[in-house]
């Protein structure tokens, strides 16, 4: 804990060297008149004597907010002049940097504020700067990849920047911190990233986590040698889950539209993906069976409609137990028994997982998955909604960047005095 001395202190203004003269109140912010001078040390390039030689024009500085009010600092600085090689001086102060006119609390409480996720005109309209400011300050992120280290573990996705433009983004997935973002997800852009790290540092990753995009399984071969993929649990469980629902619609397609059967099928088609294990066993009215049920209720009610339908739905939850209890052998064993007999559209994805079973084991047996990029691409998705979305792909880079590699090592944080 730090105390105030003085109101100066309060304000921001803790240069001893800087004489306050008065403040005044207009409607629309406060002013604080002073000025900046001291005795000046030798001059820096012929190290003869400085004189005192005017005042600079009085320089208008943004400080934080005080009372709920825009605060400006108009300070005249003193200018010295060399005797022997006459060059002119003027007086610095560590309020504001040489030759700038924001000051470094401003500069700290922009890069806080861009480290949430506020867009850059809130943040320029907060701090009552202009929005070029906020920008200036973005652009001294710097972004650059260590080269000289990868994660064990990384997870890969990609998010849209642009409507029809899809993203690359690559994340530790012990630390959550961002590894890559990628104007793109063609394989020249990816290859040609990570080809910057030299195949000693690339041979130390281990597992990639990953969805089931099929052009991402052929670089991973090439880029990481060593490296095991491991296929997002959600993405399979949702091959499973929509072969089960066209199914159902193929099935209540059967029945008249006006039919109890039909619109039944229609109206619960939750209750026919839910995992057995999940449903509720609460009894409420249910206006189309004109009585108090249970979802197992309705569901025995639905499977009764279809022996096509019960044999698929329980085909269904016993492929998704496996998957829950990672049970591999009995999960790709239903799946070869039930192979000829079931409907194309199951076939289908059970050609897929038998094509992939080495990732989809990976998957089942190793405790990995693309959880937590899946809530980094959410944040991302924030960042870009409040922003009204972004037209230059740096900036949008390193927002992210900062949200999220910077969270934890933050400037200190510089408080709007209205909030005090």
């Amino acid at each position: 804990m730090e105390l105030i001395h003085n109101t100066t202190e309060l304000l921001g203004v803790t240069d001893r060297n800087i004489k306050i003269t008065f403040y005044y109140k207009r409607p629309e912010c406060i002013v604080v008149n002073a000025i900046l001078d001291y005795t000046p040390s030798a001059c820096p390039h012929f190290q003869g004597k400085m004189i005192k030689y005017d005042f600079q024009k009085t320089s208008k500085i943004p400080l934080l907010e005080c009372q709920g009010m825009p605060t400006a600092l108009y300070l005249k600085k003193r200018r010295f002049q060399c005797k022997e090689c006459r060059k002119v001086q003027v007086s610095e102060t560590p309020i504001v940097k040489k030759n700038h006119q924001i000051s470094t609390d401003i500069q700290r409480k922009i890069t806080q504020l861009l480290v949430e996720k506020d867009s850059m005109k809130s943040i320029a309209k907060r701090l009552h700067i202009s929005t070029s400011t906020v920008l200036r300050r973005l652009k001294l992120v710097k972004t650059k990849p260590n080269l000289k280290s990868l994660p064990k573990i990384m997870s890969w996705d990609e998010y849209s920047f642009k409507k029809g433009k899809m993203s690359f983004i690559a994340q530790d997935f012990e630390s959550s911190e961002i590894v890559a973002i990628l104007d793109g997800r063609t394989h020249a852009t990816i290859r040609d990233h990570f080809q910057q790290y030299t195949l000693k540092v690339r041979k130390k990753v281990e597992i990639i986590t990953m969805d089931m995009f099929t052009p991402y399984f052929t670089l991973v071969k090439q880029l990481f040698p060593k490296a095991k993929i491991v296929l997002d649990r959600f993405h399979i469980v949702q091959h499973l889950s929509r072969a089960m629902n066209r199914v159902r619609i193929q099935i209540m397609n059967q029945f008249d539209k006006q039919s109890k059967e039909y619109r039944r099928l229609k109206r619960y088609w939750k209750i026919i993906q839910t995992d057995s294990r999940k449903l509720s066993t609460k009894r409420t009215y249910q206006p189309m069976f004109q009585m108090h049920l249970t979802s197992q209720e309705i569901l025995d009610e639905l499977l009764g409609y279809s022996e096509e339908l019960n044999q698929h739905y329980q085909l269904y939850q016993m492929l998704l137990f496996h998957i829950k209890n990672k049970n591999t052998d009995h999960f790709f064993a239903l799946m070869e028994a039930e192979m000829e007999t079931v409907n194309p559209i199951f076939q289908t994805v059970f050609h897929t997982f038998r094509k992939n079973k080495d990732k989809v084991c990976n998957t089942l047996e190793l405790p990995y998955s693309n959880a937590r990029l899946e809530a980094t691409n959410n944040l991302i998705k924030v960042i870009k909604r409040n922003a009204f979305g972004f037209r230059n792909f740096d900036n949008f880079k390193k927002r992210i960047f900062l949200a999220l590699n910077t969270k934890r090592e933050k400037e200190q944080v510089i408080l709007s005095r209205l909030a005090l």
